[in-house]
């Protein structure tokens, strides 16, 4: 807790908050600054998360499994069974991807529990900003909320084919005018299909937006919280040290639980958006 003890409370949350990038950012949103720490630790937790199913999968047995093996197997039942309720159409590779969603956010998620300065001490010879929690850093939950509407349009156009998703981004959800002869019918057409248009425009948009700003804002939550935590320790007080282990033990066990229920909420918006993808809302 040396850092907490050189430097004020609001210097040394600054001071943590900041990226290992390759450049300073201006702003929330800059697509010049790479984050290479959010890079290094989702690459580093998705390989994990992969090579860790694969070892599972390898050594599974017919007879009384493992525990490792009964968790995941629980797990596989628990998330094909939320794949079965909410895609009706192909769902050949959605609970495979949900579960690996569901692993992947838990672990990055997980990082939160390690001790806020360990890791960036760790890497004070080679880095003087280190920042570990790649869910905390909109870019990473924001990324996934793209790659998922990426994947939504894609299922979407393979389901019901180019004509027909394009077709349906202007006759739904307020359904089209039969036309006539009479050219108020031409207009009111023309104007029914804008409006069509821009309202799935903005429900593609808002979705992913608020997908990737929910995982974000909780986890940034909790990591700011973290960081109060340990400024706490930095006191030499009897009375701060046991403050900081009391409160420091009940924020992470509490932490756990949001942990889990962002990585669940993550994987079942995930399905519904592939599933809501695949169903037709156009008006016949």
């Amino acid at each position: 807790m040396a850092a907490a003890e050189a430097l004020t409370g609001s210097e040394y949350i600054a001071h943590h908050l900041r990226h290992y990038a390759s450049a300073p950012q201006h702003g929330l949103f800059d697509i010049s600054v790479i984050h290479y720490d959010t890079l290094l630790f989702s690459l580093l937790t998705a390989a994990l998360v992969l090579i860790g199913l694969r070892l599972v999968a390898n050594r599974v047995t017919a007879g009384v499994p493992g525990r490792l093996q009964a968790f995941i197997e629980v797990l596989v039942e628990l998330v094909d069974e939320q794949a079965k309720a909410v895609v009706s159409v192909d769902r050949t590779y959605a609970a495979p991807l949900a579960l690996t969603v569901f692993c992947w956010v838990t672990l990055m998620n997980s990082i939160d529990l390690i001790p806020v300065d360990l890791i960036p001490r760790l890497a004070h010879p080679w880095a003087d900003h280190l920042r570990p929690l790649p869910t905390a850093d909109l870019n990473a939950p924001l990324g996934m909320a793209v790659a998922v509407l990426v994947l939504s349009l894609y299922y979407g156009t393979r389901i019901k084919g180019l004509p027909g998703f394009l077709r349906e981004l202007f006759v739904a959800p307020f359904g089209q005018v039969h036309l006539s002869f009479n050219p108020l019918t031409w207009i009111g057409a023309i104007l029914l299909s804008v409006a069509n248009f821009g309202l799935n425009v903005i429900e593609y948009v808002s979705k992913t937006f608020s997908m990737g700003m929910r995982l974000y804002g909780n986890m940034y939550a909790g990591e700011l919280l973290f960081f109060l935590i340990a400024m706490l320790g930095g006191s030499v007080t009897l009375f701060g040290i046991a403050l900081h282990l009391i409160t420091g033990s009940i924020w992470a066990i509490f932490h756990i639980l949001i942990i889990l229920l962002q990585a669940f909420i993550f994987m079942m918006l995930t399905l519904v958006y592939i599933g809501q993808a695949q169903e037709s809302h156009a008006a016949h």
